[in-house]
């Protein structure tokens, strides 16, 4: 007869204190940057209807969110831009005067001694196609020419003082591109998170609104499958190759698997994306007394954390850590 004795895991379970010794996965503020919307000719920020507590900022209360954010505790802010004009190639989007540069030279004047800027490097927002790069005469994504695009976009976000770029349009060779084009300008200290392992996803649908999306179609052709899991590695390992001294996997919570491969083989820290459509689903939920929101927001964020993200983009960010400093 064995002499081991019977083991009992819920010993560690039986008191609040115990649970908080032994816990394995925790997040914290730091880890968490918080998205962002500046819109252009708008007076007053604007209620985005898909995601319930999320606006479309003026200048004025971007600046104000920015202040919260530094004294909050996270991570970092990564700004997305909604231009008021929009063309076919994109035009303000790297213009020193677009909306987006504005926004990341307020930022990075308000809060860029405390806070991480994270610039949104895609073509999407400004162009009327609504597509991540330049079209071909045939209607696709014209790779190549795109990446002429991201790099004057590089340029211009890193002289308007964001620390990190990201990468977000899934065109083959764009962190080498901008790399390069970083390094040869002097930019040698602008990192690129790059989004390795972008998913061709029904989860991005009130980040539409969000961004005033001009899309007509999908994004099949340069975004990934959502059934391939191998490719994401593939994909994180080949901007590793190119210079990206941060990959992103996105979304989130539908990708825990990835990551997790992701996070097992790179050499350098790791993102995720809690996407707008994890965001409005909790939210709905919430509101019709379906679940438990507060424990749902915080048990959602550590599988992501758990499946092995360094950083995590949340719209949650600000109320997270909030929540986690009046826990202390």
């Amino acid at each position: 007869m064995s002499t081991v004795p019977e083991r009992r895991p819920r010993r560690l379970r039986s008191s609040a204190a115990l649970r908080e010794l032994v816990t394995e996965t925790r997040v914290h503020p730091k880890d968490l940057i918080l998205p962002v919307f500046l819109r252009e000719g708008i007076s007053e920020p604007i209620m985005i209807s898909s995601m319930p507590g999320v606006q479309q900022h003026t200048p004025d209360s971007l600046r104000r969110l920015a202040v919260r954010a530094a004294e909050s505790g996270i991570g970092g802010l990564m700004l997305f831009a909604v231009p008021e004009t929009h063309d076919a190639t994109g035009s303000a989007a790297d213009a020193p005067d677009g909306i987006g540069q504005r926004g990341l030279r307020l930022l990075a004047e308000e809060v860029g001694e405390d806070l991480v800027i994270v610039s949104d490097l895609c073509l999407d927002e400004y162009t009327g196609h609504g597509h991540c790069g330049v079209l071909a005469t045939d209607g696709t994504v014209d790779n190549d020419a795109t990446l002429d695009r991201y790099t004057s976009m590089a340029l211009a976000q890193a002289e308007a003082g964001a620390h990190l770029l990201g990468l977000s349009g899934m065109m083959d060779g764009q962190v080498a591109a901008c790399r390069a084009a970083l390094d040869a300008a002097g930019h040698t200290q602008t990192g690129i998170l790059a989004y390795a392992a972008k998913y061709a996803s029904a989860f991005y649908g009130p980040f539409r609104e969000a961004v005033d999306s001009q899309l007509k179609g999908d994004r099949r052709s340069y975004q990934q499958d959502p059934a391939n899991r191998r490719e994401g590695l593939l994909e994180a390992e080949l901007d590793i190759a190119e210079g990206a001294d941060v990959i992103m996997v996105k979304p989130g919570l539908a990708y825990l698997d990835v990551l997790s491969d992701v996070a097992q083989a790179a050499p350098v820290p790791v993102a995720s994306y809690q996407v707008s459509g994890e965001y409005a689903m909790v939210e709905a939920a919430a509101l019709h007394g379906w679940i438990d929101r507060d424990r749902v927001i915080d048990e959602t964020l550590t599988s992501i954390k758990r499946a092995g993200a360094d950083i995590i983009a949340t719209y949650w960010a600000l109320e997270w850590a909030g929540r986690w400093k009046d826990s202390l």
